[in-house]
């Protein structure tokens, strides 16, 4: 095969950087393109940035560029949930039952920065900001770009060209125009809830105000705030709210309807958040969003990837890491079929399309579960359970763990095993027979579940 052949990149967020420094690596000729600036020369806008849970998976591609132990320097490990109940002391729900497994807080723009830093020291990438893509010729994996500066337009062709241009994507809605051709499957779905960015500021020695090394949940039923630490001593808060109601982001109109929903529902928290009128009114309400697709290939010359295909609400902590997870495979893939472009973007696409759907329901599930039953009593039994199981059984992983911190097993077969094990586990906790069986008789039954 020719290693000079061009690979065009459209969307230098995450993924698409990740996958131009690898496919750098391997000698390929990269063009990144980004119609944002470049954000390492300006400030990133506030209110925008969900705080990133980095995990095994995303780990996994950190490490197959080389870039594992650099990042890990700039997270902060969070052992399990802090969750706050109204009206109740605080208590730890670790992630797993082994020491050994946590997750990562990471500032999304860190991160981004970090592996364009890492672009930028390779010369067969070309990194191109402010380049608008107004036309995606599929058939001759071509693109038509604007430099919003000068208004200059250029056309690019390339043996390939990949959409990691994130929920909006022009490459995807260039398959969309071809539906017929491409037989193409699309959805979007939102959830009736936004979400709004506050923060805790850090201490005066920079110190944190509440845990450190823990994601903090305070669930009240239909909302919820989440909060994640960050390096200098802050912390990220996330408000989770639906639009409508009394409590809705559309009803907290007013300074005065805002402090009274904060002095009701989260006055534990109000002492280390004095400026979150401030805060509330100025950074904006993002929206929460599911879009699955299909075909991500089209005529073998061009490919969607990362959100672009498949983004997903972020309450699992996987969005990323997913992303991350598609540039593994299709480093894979490459591995097994470089110098057939064709069968290339085919076997990615049907090695990822099941899992990405399975880790976007997930999502969902843990949605409802973070807001509405992290306090409820049977689920705290079943985490206990789950907890000892783990210590004992090194061959037991939770769903949570399935997904979190089992890198090598597909999003697919962790959603399918963990939630007949969720439904096991809650039987025995709800209908007495937690109290009659041991841990090894349970034990057992789960592994009935393998088969």
């Amino acid at each position: 095969m020719n290693k000079n052949e061009k690979v065009i990149i459209i969307g230098a967020g995450l993924c698409g950087t990740l996958l131009a420094v690898r496919l750098a690596q391997r000698g390929y000729q990269v063009s990144l393109h980004e119609k944002r600036s470049d954000m390492r020369r300006e400030d990133v806008d506030a209110g925008r940035s969900i705080n990133l849970a980095l995990s095994s998976r995303g780990l996994k591609a950190l490490a197959r560029v080389g870039i594992k132990p650099a990042i890990l320097e700039e997270c902060i490990p969070m052992h399990g949930r802090m969750i706050h109940p109204l009206g109740g002391e605080p208590f730890l729900s670790r992630y797993s039952g082994r020491e050994e497994d946590y997750i990562n807080s990471v500032s999304r723009s860190g991160l981004n920065i970090a592996l364009l830093d890492e672009a930028e020291k390779l010369p067969n990438i070309k990194l191109h900001f402010e380049s608008n893509s107004s036309k995606i010729n599929l058939e001759e994996a071509s693109a038509t770009f604007e430099d919003k500066e000068t208004g200059k337009t250029w056309e690019e062709k390339g043996a390939v060209v990949i959409g990691t241009d994130g929920a909006g994507s022009i490459v995807r809605r260039s398959m969309m125009a071809n539906t017929t051709k491409l037989l193409f499957n699309y959805s979007q779905d939102f959830l009736r809830h936004g979400y709004k960015e506050l923060s805790i500021h850090p201490g005066e020695n920079g110190d944190w105000k509440i845990e450190k090394n823990a994601l903090h949940i305070f669930p009240r039923g239909q909302f919820m705030i989440i909060a994640l630490p960050n390096l200098d001593g802050s912390f990220t808060l996330t408000m989770f709210h639906p639009y409508e109601g009394e409590i809705g982001f559309n009803n907290l109109d007013t300074k005065e309807k805002v402090k009274a929903f904060f002095e009701k529902y989260f006055p534990d928290l109000l002492p280390y958040i004095p400026h979150y009128l401030e805060e509330f009114f100025e950074n904006p309400v993002g929206t929460l969003g599911t879009i699955k697709c299909y075909p991500w290939q089209a005529f073998g010359k061009a490919l969607v990837m990362g959100d672009a295909s498949h983004a997903i609400v972020p309450f699992y902590g996987q969005g990323m890491n997913a992303s991350f997870e598609d540039v593994t495979v299709f480093d894979e893939i490459l591995d097994q079929y470089e110098g057939d472009w064709e069968k290339v973007l085919y076997e990615f696409q049907e090695a990822r399309v099941e899992n990405a759907n399975a880790i976007a329901d997930l999502a969902i599930d843990n949605f409802i579960e973070m807001q509405d039953r992290v306090d409820d009593e049977d689920f705290m039994k079943k985490r206990k359970l789950e907890m000892q199981l783990e210590q004992q059984f090194p061959d037991y992983y939770s769903k949570y763990s399935l997904v979190t911190f089992k890198p090598d097993l597909p999003y697919a077969h962790a959603m399918k095993l963990g939630r007949a094990q969720d439904n096991l586990l809650l039987e025995i906790c709800t209908n007495g027979d937690l109290e009659k069986l041991s841990l090894g008789e349970i034990h057992e039954q789960l592994k009935g579940l393998q088969n």
